[in-house]
C-alpha cells in the first residue's frame, strides 16, 4: 500500500477508535474487541498502531493535538483562557479521554514503554504552546495552570462533582485575575 494511502487508512482507523471510545471508553477492551466494533481486523490495527498500548498512546496524542489547536483561540487575558479551557476541557463527552490520559500518563511516569514517550512531552508541549501564547507571559503561571487544570480534571473525572470542581476553577479563576489576592 503507498504511503500516503496507508496514512490516510490510519487516520480513518484513529478517527473510528476516538469515536469508540467517547461512546464507551477502552477500558479492557481487546484489539480483537474493538476491531470486531470498527469493521476491521486486529491484524490491521496491529499493522498500523503496533499494540493495543501504542494505540492508546496514539489517541491520547491525537486528543493532545486537538486540544492545543482549541489552544490558539481561547482570548489574551489569563483568567479568561482558563474559564474557556476548563468549560471546554470539562465536558462529560471528553471524560473517557480524560481518563485514558490520566491512565497513560501514569503509567508512563511509572517508566512503562510505550508510555514513556508522553513524559515529559505532555508537560513541556502545553508549557511551551502556553509560552507563545498572548497569555502567556509568566511560566511559573503557566506550569501552575497546567498543573491546577489536570488537577481538577481529575477530580472531576474520579468524583463526577461537577459544582464542587467548578467552583474551584472558579477560584483559581478569580486568583489569576486578581493577581493572587482574593478575599473570600
Amino acid at each position: 500500500m503507498p504511503p500516503r494511502r496507508d496514512q490516510r487508512r490510519r487516520t480513518e482507523l484513529l478517527d473510528a477508535v476516538m469515536d469508540s471510545c467517547a461512546r464507551s471508553g477502552i477500558g479492557n477492551r481487546s484489539l480483537r474487541e474493538l476491531a470486531e466494533e470498527l469493521g476491521t481486523s486486529h491484524r490491521m490495527l496491529i499493522h498500523h498502531f503496533g499494540s493495543r498500548d501504542q494505540l492508546m498512546v496514539a489517541v491520547v496524542q491525537e486528543v493532545e493535538r486537538r486540544q492545543a489547536v482549541a489552544f490558539a483561540d481561547l482570548g489574551a487575558e489569563p483568567a479568561d483562557v482558563v474559564e474557556r479551557m476548563w468549560a471546554r476541557l470539562s465536558d462529560p463527552a471528553l471524560w473517557p479521554f480524560e481518563r485514558l490520559f490520566f491512565e497513560c500518563y501514569a503509567r508512563g511516569a511509572q517508566g512503562e514503554v510505550p508510555f514513556t514517550m508522553l513524559v515529559p512531552s505532555a508537560v513541556h508541549s502545553w508549557l511551551e504552546l502556553a509560552a507563545g501564547h498572548p497569555a502567556g507571559g509568566d511560566p511559573a503561571l503557566n506550569r501552575l495552570g497546567l498543573a491546577v487544570m489536570r488537577g481538577l480534571l481529575l477530580d472531576l473525572v474520579a468524583t463526577g462533582d461537577r459544582e464542587a470542581v467548578g467552583e474551584a476553577l472558579a477560584r483559581f479563576a478569580t486568583l489569576v485575575r486578581t493577581g493572587g489576592t482574593m478575599a473570600r
